[in-house]
């Protein structure tokens, strides 16, 4: 880390804790804050001239799935443009560790390229293996439940056996002592299904005795998204685990929210340290992939391939509940931009099935047939939200919000690559619910954003600007910052984020990027 002085002048400064913003001088020593008021420029200090913007702690990102995207490009260009200085990973069940079959593990990994070689196999290796690439934003871990299934159960829809749940188990506490902040699920993916209440439950008891989070996109998001909600706090109460319900709005009406969110804080006023995430979109987003069911992946792409080529596997799957075809309404779903169906991107299933003729889901198979060699292409969109959903979840205490997307750069290696909220998710959030909605004033906004998300992970000195704490900064134009990116050009940059600084080290100086990346992989306090 730079052992240099850095002042920033004469901003003000909202420190992440709620409290009223003043201004004020920071000054910065090697990657620590050490010191907040009025400061004279110590000699040789580098200086940011803040006045008439706004100094916050760099923002955290609760709910990343940039696992694989940081390794391909670490500059993470889509967060550090909107002030984000830390990702929690392995979120949904979805992450790079441990894995035991690589080629098998690239199922539960979000924006997987074949060019980086997967040669680690725990979450040290992993981790060594990031910080090698030196990425611009630190890093937590979570242990992602997608990854211990299949390297013991494999892709078949069943709980497992005793045997496989205390290999489950070993796989888990190494995870944790190796410095993984926690435990996640994505009980409603095709990989987890067959996960048991009682064998999360197991689990999370591992993560229980390191005072480790648990982090769950719950097992249905639609009709019985309250039951799942539920069966969530049941699993956390039994196992005496701190609770996390990841993105907690389900894909339906206020009522159900209502419900949801009540089961979370009628734990809370219990005495469990639970709370809950929820992104910035209209919409939700997953791959195509997701109609379907584990098994049709037994066999690995030749299994695949006759799977989806003959009629009757095809009225198999079609018995397969996803979220996907459980939002009922495929007009809802749309595909985003697929480059080997240019003439299909941007419609829904059910305009695609008009066009030829067929049954949406029979047109989704035909395009992941077209596609078997690379299905992490085709990705759609959910439309299952409102604002007004949205503003009903943020207003919550027991609420942080995150992007539920991966770090994106717009040139380099993953200039094709994208994900909505990727570059949009704070600076919409900030935009609507702080400046124009007045929703949240600047300090709730930027503690919920810092401060309060940082309290979930377990981590004292970030989210704060404070003498001791870590240099994560964010200074922005309060009038200015928002999001450019839309639903169909997602990969604009945000406007009016001014400069980042991350462990001290300036690394967005006058909306330019530096040059210079001092992230962390951080390792959970007490681990081995």
């Amino acid at each position: 880390m730079s052992a240099t002085r850095l002042i920033v002048r004469g901003g003000l400064v909202i420190d992440g804790t709620g409290r009223p913003g003043l201004r004020a001088d920071v000054l910065v020593e090697g990657a620590r804050i050490a010191g907040v008021g009025r400061i004279d420029p110590p000699p040789g200090a580098e200086v940011i001239e803040a006045g008439g913007l706004t100094v916050a702690p760099g923002f955290i990102d609760i709910h990343s799935h940039s696992d694989f995207t940081l390794l391909v490009d670490p500059r993470a260009v889509s967060s550090i443009s909107q002030g984000v200085t830390l990702e929690v990973i392995g979120n949904c069940g979805y992450g790079c560790a441990p894995i035991r079959d690589p080629r098998l593990a690239r199922e539960v990994i979000y924006g997987f390229r074949p060019e980086v070689a997967m040669d680690w196999r725990d979450l040290d290796g992993y981790c060594r293996r990031l910080e090698g690439r030196g990425p611009a934003v630190n890093v937590a871990v979570l242990i992602p439940n997608g990854q211990l299934r299949l390297a013991t159960v494999g892709l078949a829809q069943r709980p497992a056996d005793a045997d496989e749940l205390k290999a489950m188990r070993r796989m888990l506490a190494e995870g944790i002592e190796q410095g993984a902040f926690g435990y996640s699920t994505g009980l409603e993916y095709a990989t987890e299904t067959g996960a048991s209440e009682e064998e999360v439950t197991e689990l999370c008891r591992v993560v229980a005795a390191v005072g480790g989070l648990y982090a769950t996109h719950t097992r249905n998001r639609d009709e019985g998204a309250v039951a799942a909600v539920e069966e969530a706090v049941r699993t956390a109460e039994r196992a005496g685990v701190r609770l996390q319900v990841s993105h907690i709005t389900p894909r339906g009406g206020r009522e159900d929210t209502e419900r949801a969110i009540e089961a979370v804080e009628a734990a809370r006023r219990r005495g469990l340290d639970a709370a809950f995430d929820m992104h910035t979109r209209l919409f939700g987003t997953t791959y195509l992939k997701a109609v379907l069911p584990g098994w049709a992946y037994q066999g690995g792409r030749e299994a695949l391939v006759r799977h989806l080529g003959d009629p009757e596997t095809r009225a198999r799957m079609k018995a397969h509940r996803s979220l996907i075809s459980a939002l009922g309404d495929w007009s809802r779903v749309v595909l985003l931009d697929t480059p080997a169906y240019p003439q299909f991107s941007r419609r829904s299933l059910a305009e695609i099935g008009a066009m030829t003729g067929k049954e949406p889901l029979e047109a989704a198979y035909d395009i992941l047939l077209g596609e078997v060699d690379h299905l992490e292409r085709p990705m759609v969109i959910l439309h299952c939200y409102t604002e007004e959903l949205l503003r009903l979840t943020y207003t919550r205490d027991a609420c942080t919000v995150g992007s539920d997307a991966t770090a994106l750069a717009p040139d380099g290696p993953l200039a094709g690559a994208t994900f909505h909220g990727a570059y949009s998710w704070a600076s919409w959030f900030y935009r609507r619910m702080v400046r124009e909605t007045r929703t949240f004033t600047p300090e709730e906004g930027i503690h919920m954003l810092t401060a309060r998300a940082a309290g979930r992970i377990g981590l004292a000195d970030r989210g704060e600007i404070r003498a001791g704490a870590f240099a994560d900064l964010a200074v922005f134009d309060a009038e200015a910052f928002g999001e450019r990116a839309t639903t169909f050009e997602p990969n604009l940059p945000c406007r009016g984020m001014r400069h980042v600084v991350v462990n001290g080290v300036v690394t967005l100086r006058d909306g330019a990027l530096t040059g210079r990346r001092a992230g962390a992989v951080l390792r959970r306090a007490g681990a081995g």
